[in-house]
């Protein structure tokens, strides 16, 4: 299982987004969202922790593996993602 904390994922359609984004790495990809912890959970047997971080990363998100360091626990900004309708 890969994890990833998503600070910047605020919403539905921000998890809709970000499951479009690692469908597209991986088809078969079995995800669990928690949104109210902003934490994905990942399931792939096609896909590493790079490829899926980077998909992510793609869709305008700031995907940080949980059990590594983290460059910044900082909140969501209120900067609009690609893809998103909040901000």
């Amino acid at each position: 299982m890969i994890s990833f904390q998503l600070n910047d994922m605020t919403c539905d359609h921000c998890v809709g987004t970000i499951a479009k984004a690692l469908k597209s790495v991986d088809a078969a990809v079995e995800m669990r969202f928690d949104l109210a912890a902003r934490r994905v959970d990942i399931e792939s047997d096609r896909a590493d922790a790079a490829e899926l971080s980077a998909a992510i990363t793609e869709a305008g998100y700031a995907p940080v593996r949980v059990g590594e360091p983290s460059g910044s626990d900082a909140p969501c900004t209120g900067v609009q993602r690609k893809g998103c309708c909040c901000g």
